[in-house]
Order: structure tokens, then sequence, then C-alpha cells
């Protein structure tokens, strides 16, 4: 199992090239099975989450291939609509090819996803609303089996989803492109990666109105056709990295990414004390001192993302002075906690409410990473502080970040990746 080594007391500086966005790619991935015609999706990172949904889809008959940031997709040798446990217990995005198998071939038999064990993030509104659209859904033997009514066609219906969800929001939008009729979905979840996917089915002849709204409406079409379209801007790595110059006194440019897509999250560290600078496809983060201390309460887009609660949380151990953090996405969400307490953090945590007391420095320790964005709250934390410090299941930060020492490594942080079995 591989291991990070960072010897710290790094200042983080330099430029950093942005990858496309992995929550964005994971649904577009899944689009493509839509498509009658060959579709070509362009800045796709290279994860392992990508690299097992294209696994999955391509188990299914259908050529898909990768080369560099490229993928490739042609979906006429489909011969099976069945994802396995397999592969799906690594990552919860592959539900996200149920409602295009579904709303294309009229029927899906797809396992129970897993993914970080982060909370509770039931399926259960992407059933209920398909369900809405005349599907019928069993669950056995921890595998959701669809089935589209008689005719093979979703049927267009009125939805609105109990709570706001991403995965959710996907899924239906990609399912009633295909359906019989029209379909209008309330509560929608609003984020950039939800807003990318729509974009690019209407690439794909879609007719969706109210993109980037609460309420969208789908009118269906027969068919959809392929498309040539590019992954949007990774903006909770762009975040991340920017993140690592608020805690060291650092200087970080962020090329090929979009002030736009971080809005809530740069108003923070200008609130900490960073100038940032922007142009249409870069940022910039200064830092010349100690932070300041920062409230933040974790909401759905366009609110403070919970993707970018423990890297902020990391840069507020360092602050003068005392910060809150309030999570109202995941009940778990603060598994990072005891590990930055190990590295000299002081945070105290009380249901959903953390408070952290400001330290002049972190000192290095072994910690383990408890899932993808802690692991880059730790890394930058291991960065900054005093001392050689080892992080454990770096496999988490593997789901997420593209080239990630060698990033780091151009911005000057001393990181080596160890086996620990060597």
């Amino acid at each position: 199992m591989d291991q990070f080594l960072i010897t710290g007391s790094s200042r983080i500086a330099g430029e950093v090239t942005i990858s496309g966005a992995k929550n964005a790619a994971l649904p577009l991935l899944a689009a493509m099975i839509l498509a009658e015609t060959p579709t070509t999706l362009h800045n796709v990172p290279s994860l392992q989450d990508v690299r097992t949904l294209i696994e999955l889809i391509g188990g299914m008959g259908i050529d898909i291939q990768k080369q560099g940031d490229t993928v490739t997709c042609d979906t006429k040798n489909i011969d099976n609509f069945y994802a396995p446990y397999d592969l799906v217990k690594t990552m919860r995005a592959s539900i996200l090819v149920l409602g295009p198998l579904l709303a294309r071939f009229g029927e899906a038999e797809v396992s129970l996803p897993g993914g970080c064990a982060i909370g509770s993030r039931p399926v259960d509104q992407h059933l209920k609303a398909f369900e809405a659209m005349g599907a019928e859904i069993s669950v056995e033997n921890g595998y959701v089996k669809a089935q589209a009514p008689k005719g093979g066609k979703l049927i267009g219906c009125n939805f609105s989803f109990d709570m706001i969800t991403v995965g959710g929001t996907e899924n239906v939008i990609m399912a009633a492109a295909l359906a019989k009729g029209t379909t209008v979905l309330g509560n929608c979840a609003l984020e950039p990666e939800v807003v990318d996917l729509a974009n690019m089915l209407v690439a794909m002849g879609a007719k969706i109105s109210g993109i980037g709204t609460s309420i969208m409406t789908i009118e269906g079409v027969e068919r959809l056709h392929g498309c040539e379209y590019s992954v949007v801007a990774d903006r909770i790595e762009t975040g991340s990295y920017l993140a690592g110059a608020l805690m060291t006194r650092g200087d970080v440019l962020a090329k090929n990414t979009s002030a736009l897509l971080l809005t809530p999250v740069l108003e923070k560290f200008e609130d900490m004390g960073a100038i940032i600078t922007t142009g249409d496809d870069w940022i910039r983060a200064q830092m010349k001192g100690r932070p300041l201390p920062v409230n933040i309460r974790t909401q759905p887009h366009p609110g403070f993302p919970t993707d970018m609660q423990a890297q902020v949380m990391a840069i507020a151990c360092l602050a003068d002075g005392t910060s809150t953090f309030i999570e109202n996405i995941f009940e778990n969400r603060y598994m990072h906690v005891p590990e930055l307490n190990r590295l000299g953090a002081s945070i105290q945590v009380d249901g959903h409410a953390a408070v952290v007391t400001g330290v002049e420095c972190f000192t290095a320790a072994p910690v383990m990473a408890t899932d993808l964005r802690a692991s880059m709250s730790l890394v930058m934390a291991a960065a900054a502080a005093e001392g050689e410090s080892l992080i454990d299941r770096i496999y988490h930060i593997d789901r997420g970040y593209e080239h990630v020492e060698e990033k780091l490594r151009a911005l000057g942080v001393n990181i080596e990746r160890i086996n620990s079995n060597d």
C-alpha cells in the first residue's frame, strides 16, 4: 500500500495546471451511453475512479478508449446492461449508469454503490424519480433492477427531489432526455458539474431548459447523437492547491481554471488575509502572514462546498485566532480532525460543529488519510509542518487528484511516494 513521505517547512509557490473535474467527468462518461453515434470527451483526468467507470462501461460491450486526456466511446455493440459489484463497490458515481441504461435500453441491473465513508448518501431519490417515470424498481441481493414501462420508454413526469442531490439530479436528467414527453424536475442541484452535464446533453441533441436553476424542464427526444465536449475544470483541485499558499505564506497561480466556479471559497480565502487575483482562465493566491480566523458553514452550491471544508480547516489550524465550522452536508466529514490534531492542531468537535483554535505551526507525525478531500488537507498540513510526516492510505487521494505528487513538487513540496512493503 502506497504512502507519502513529506518533509515539511515548505513554502508552496509556483504554477499548477488544473485538471478536468472528476465530479464532472464521471457523469459525462455515463452520458456517453445515451448516444447512438460516437462521442469524444476531452480534458478527462487520469484518476482511479475514471478508470473504474471506463472499465465498467466497457464491460457492457461498449467500445470505450482513453488516450491521454481524451476518451472516445461507441455504443453500437453494447450487449448487456449490467454493472457488477466488484467495480461499483469502489465508487458511488457508478450508480450514474442506471439512468442512461434505463432510458435508452429499457432495463438495467446495477449494484448498490460504495465509495468514501463520509456518511449516508442514499440513492432513494434516484429510484423514486425513476418510479415516477413509470419504471419498475426492485432491490435484490444488493442490486438495483430497473425495467422501463411497457414499450420500453420512460414517461415524462413532474418530480421534486426531497433533498438536494447532485447524483440524483444528474441521473434523472440523463434518463429524462430520452423519456416520452416532458419532465419537470424541482429542487435540482445547482453545482457546476450538473450544469456541465446538462450542457453536454444539449450538445448531444437533448432539449433542456432552466439549466443552472433549481427547476429544469427536459423535453424527451427520440434519440441522442454523439458530440465532442470538454470537461469543466476541477474547482476542488483548484481550491486545494490555492489553500497550500495560505498555509505556507506562499504564492500559487492555478491555470486552466475559472474563478466563477469557486466564488464562495475565494471569498473566504480573502477573509483569511489572502490576496486573490483572477483572469479568464487563472487564479492567483498570495499570502504574507498568518491566516485570519474564519467561520465556515457548508451548503449546497452556490454555498461553501463541503469538498473544501477539510482543506480550509487545515488553514484555520494555523490562524491567529479561533475559527468555527458547521458541516451541513455529510455527518461523518470530520474524520480528518484527529489526524490534524496529531500534527499539532487544536480542534474540538461537537456534532456538526468544529471549533479550531489556531496554533503557531504544525509538527510532523504519522497520519492516515480517511477520505478523498481529508487526504489533501493532511498533505498540505504535512508540507507546512516542521519535520517528516508519513501519510498512509493515500489511495484516497489518487481517486481525485491527478499527478498529485508531480504537481506538488512543482510547487516546492518535498514529497515522495513509497510502498509500505518496501
